[in-house]
């Protein structure tokens, strides 16, 4: 299972990837950098508690893993 805190460095790290493309997508369509910074720091607030669920949720459906094998010095 995945820690809360790994799920939000991935987070972070994501959305500011996604703050960077965003910002170069909004000004290529505005023109504006003000407009394309807007828009895109609208998305990453969004985007990030967006992901935070999404992870969270699915970190706790099982479908699809495989168990954990424990070794014999544990």
């Amino acid at each position: 299972m995945e820690t809360g805190k790994r799920t939000l460095v991935k987070t972070i790290i994501w959305q500011f990837i996604g703050l960077i493309s965003m910002s170069l997508v909004g000004f290529a369509i505005t023109g504006s950098l003000i407009s394309g910074g807007a828009l895109a720091l609208a998305n990453t607030a969004v985007g990030i508690v967006a992901y935070v669920t999404y992870e969270r949720v699915w970190s706790r459906i099982n479908w699809g893993r495989r168990a954990e094998r424990r070794s014999l010095s544990e």
